[in-house]
């Protein structure tokens, strides 16, 4: 099962240049407060970040799970976010990066 034994946890260029760390930080904190021991999570999960009302708007999809789970807070949205981010687990090597920059881990 993924995410249930991490070993490090990183960042790519392409989330560094592009989102805030406290973005980056919700990200971790929806995985380890909310989704891990409540689904079994695949090695690939979509993040899709909205704008609801000028505050961002996490939506969680997994490819195996049949539904979509909306996480709102209250850090203020920005139009040049990426629109969508992927964390993957490759062995306990946690990273989150852009879709572009799947190829390159």
């Amino acid at each position: 099962m993924a995410f249930t034994d991490s070993h490090r946890r990183s960042a790519s260029f392409g989330i560094v240049t592009n989102l805030p760390d406290d973005i980056i930080d919700s990200i971790w904190f929806i995985i380890d407060h909310f989704l891990k021991h409540v689904f079994e999570l695949e090695e690939e999960l979509d993040f899709q970040l909205l704008n609801n009302k000028g505050a961002i708007t996490f939506r969680f999809s997994s490819k195996h799970l049949p539904t979509m789970i909306d996480f709102d807070f209250s850090h203020p949205y920005e139009p040049l976010y990426p629109p969508r981010v992927i964390v993957l687990d490759m062995d306990g090597k946690e990273t989150i990066l852009l879709p572009e920059e799947n190829d390159l881990y």
